[in-house]
């Protein structure tokens, strides 16, 4: 018998939020201006502080927090739909083999401030986390979850500047070792391109998954994500279906083109 390269069957029928989609569309648009932005500063066209300037700061934390809310709530409907863990797993590996496209891909770009632990690699880890919840009693309690969420937001400042001051060097050097500080408590930014750490970005997922639930317990506020999409954003709706494909073509396609327009003039 040949071995299926299909992704494995679902009992229940997996309806599509168009509205959820979009939301996912307008972080790919703000993120692509964003990183276009960044490209034209590396290349010397333009000069912007993208590490330290507090508008460009605000909005990486927005794109993120969008994406990062999309997927919670991904994951809240696919948990009301009777997703199994099987087709979990499939969706789950094509987001970490992406970001171990990302992690080669930036270390040939950037080798000195390579990716080990951005949004992919954040994502990797957040989503079976957040589906191990959906399989407890939180699952019909969306204000735990939300709950949880702000905690969890709030653990991360209190957790580093405890770290700051409690004096234990060595335990701040290993929290800021490469190996850990994917769980986001240290006391350095450490040197890469980019960076989701596990604190505080699970807490905004987990209310983004909060938000789903809650929406689809009644018809009202279900319709706020099952109505129509209006004409002009059905092209957010359709980028947002091919998200994890357009994250990764998106950057070496922006910095390809300015390589040739570079090499032109």
């Amino acid at each position: 018998m040949k071995a299926s390269l299909q992704p494995p069957a679902s009992p229940a029928r997996i309806e599509r939020f168009d509205r959820l989609d979009v939301l996912r569309g307008l972080a790919l648009v703000w993120m692509t201006a964003y990183h276009f932005s960044f490209d034209l500063n590396w290349f010397g066209l333009i000069r912007q502080d993208f590490y330290n300037d507090p508008v460009w700061i605000a909005q990486r934390s927005a794109i993120l927090s969008l994406f990062l809310i999309s997927a919670g709530m991904g994951q809240g409907i696919a948990h009301a739909q009777g997703l199994r863990w099987p087709r979990f797993w499939w969706r789950w590996a094509r987001i970490a083999l992406a970001a171990v496209l990302v992690s080669i891909g930036s270390w040939l770009t950037f080798p000195k401030s390579w990716i080990s632990f951005g949004v992919l690699h954040g994502m990797a880890l957040m989503l079976p986390l957040t589906r191990g919840l959906l399989g407890t009693r939180m699952a019909r309690r969306p204000w735990a979850l939300a709950l949880l969420g702000v905690l969890l937001i709030a653990a991360w400042p209190l957790g580093c500047a405890w770290l700051v001051q409690s004096g234990m060097p060595d335990l701040a050097a290993w929290l800021d070792s490469r190996w850990l500080y994917g769980i986001g408590w240290i006391t350095h930014k450490p040197r890469t391109e980019d960076y989701v750490p596990l604190l505080p970005w699970w807490g905004v997922m987990l209310l983004g998954t909060a938000l789903a639930l809650r929406l689809l317990r009644g018809p009202y506020a279900r319709a706020l994500l099952t109505g129509p999409v209006p004409r002009p954003l059905r092209g957010l709706a359709v980028l947002g279906r091919w998200s994890l494909l357009y994250y990764l073509v998106h950057q070496p396609l922006l910095i390809g083109a300015l390589e040739v327009w570079h090499w032109l003039h």
